[in-house]
């Protein structure tokens, strides 16, 4: 049988705002329900809304630290712990499931390290990531811990709708370092 997609909790629903629990028991049959749901949810959102490289149990109500990614495999990233983060920083238009029209201006490590465990519980690394992806899982681990991008919001004109932002796009990818895509 295969899962359904669930809602994305959005924006303030509190329970974005908990710091999730590690996975401990990864034989659990809620964590493995958890897991098709969240999974389902990624590819649902993408053909619904364009865009979604990535999801954190959190945003479907489940406060357990584990994320679904899609970065042409699909795989999931499991208690995720950075290890090491660049000094060297970027600014980029952030984008989030839970608030699909908003975009939020933040500042991430250009390149950070992220020790794992993948869905069966092998403990996996993942070393100096490139910068797509480092702000990806960034952005997911801060859902784990109960953070949202618009928590990281740069000062200044940090948040727009993403209508205004196509309405003139090339201007405000100037103010940016770094677009997605």
């Amino acid at each position: 049988m295969l899962a359904s997609a669930a809602p994305v909790l959005l924006l303030g629903d509190p329970r974005l705002r908990i710091r999730s629990e590690e996975v401990v028991d990864f034989g659990d049959p809620a964590f493995a329900a958890a897991r098709a749901s969240l999974a389902a949810t990624l590819v649902d959102f993408r053909k619904r809304h364009g865009f979604g490289r990535a999801i954190s149990a959190p945003q479907i109500g489940v406060a357990q630290r584990f994320v679904a990614v899609n970065l042409g495999e699909p795989f999931f990233v499991v208690n995720p712990v950075i290890t090491f983060a660049s000094e060297e920083t970027f600014t980029m238009w952030d984008d989030c499931m839970s608030f699909p029209d908003l975009l939020v201006r933040v500042q991430r490590r250009r390149t950070i390290s992220v020790r794992y465990r993948d869905e069966n519980g092998s403990e996996r690394v993942w070393d100096r990531i490139d910068l797509a992806a480092s702000e990806l899982l960034q952005h997911e681990i801060d859902h784990l811990d109960g953070v949202l991008a618009v928590d990281r919001a740069l000062p200044g004109n940090s948040l727009l709708m993403k209508s205004v932002y196509e309405a003139d796009r090339d201007a405000y990818r100037r103010e940016v370092d770094y677009v997605i895509g």
